[in-house]
């Protein structure tokens, strides 16, 4: 049966984790003794647990204590001599990226042609290499840019052309609604009714369909002779149809 992977997490179980306290502790020490026999080493451990009680493993002949003065006098003396030593680094990483600097300008003057009197045919022709392939790269990247915009066109153009379509469907429905307004409008019949009238005559004119109908209706000139008026005659009717 395979074992589970263990969480490495707080054990809330205070029986369980005194038990695995007890056992991990052993073979803690267990593998700083097979440390120091297999390599010679001089190997301490301390431990304590979470009631405050003390384990302690060495293998050294004079107990831990002497480990510990070894362990004290090492790092003081770490300490002294870091302030040097960490000068020393520096100083040496400063030298060599000026070096290293230096190196990349001077290979940035042979690039652009400028320095060139010191090197041989082998150092030239690997020079040429380098400028080629430079150049390849530098095709690629400019093709590939330019096969990146013309894609880009081409989605904005689609988009442009879908718009196109549907503005002329928007369009085609509206001159579709119109044909049919206009339609039902000439379909239905009109009838508009003009009187007019004036001392001497009276016209009445009116549509049908597309025939225009006029009457005019005159009096008979009584008036001029003093004479009462009678109601209006169709003697002068007029029609005229269109």
């Amino acid at each position: 049966m395979v074992r589970g992977k263990t969480v490495i997490e707080k054990i809330e179980n205070t029986t369980s984790r005194q038990v695995t306290f007890s056992k991990r502790k052993g073979g803690l020490f267990k593998k700083a003794r097979e440390l120091g026999v297999l390599c010679d080493a001089q190997v301490g451990v301390l431990l304590f647990s979470n009631t405050g009680r003390l384990y302690d493993y060495s293998n050294s002949n004079t107990g831990m204590k002497s480990l510990l003065e070894r362990y004290q006098q090492v790092k003081e003396g770490q300490q002294f001599m870091s302030a040097s030593a960490e000068a020393k680094f520096w100083q040496a990483e400063g030298e060599r990226l000026r070096q290293q600097l230096h190196n990349l300008q001077e290979n940035n003057r042979q690039l652009l042609g400028q320095h060139l009197s010191g090197l041989g045919l082998e150092d030239l022709s690997g020079l040429e290499k380098q400028l080629e392939t430079s150049l390849h790269n530098i095709r690629l990247a400019k093709d590939q840019l330019m096969i990146d915009e013309i894609e880009e066109f081409n989605k904005k153009g689609n988009l442009v052309h879908q718009e196109n379509v549907e503005l002329h469907k928007k369009l085609n429905i509206i001159h579709q609604e119109n044909i049919y307004l206009q339609t039902k409008l000439n379909g239905q019949p009109e009838a508009n009714g003009v009187i007019t009238s004036s001392s001497s005559h009276c016209s009445i004119a009116a549509r049908d369909g597309a025939n225009l109908v006029r009457l005019e209706l005159s009096q008979p000139h009584h008036a001029e002779r003093g004479e009462e008026p009678e109601s209006p005659t169709l003697g002068y009717g007029e029609i005229c149809v269109l």
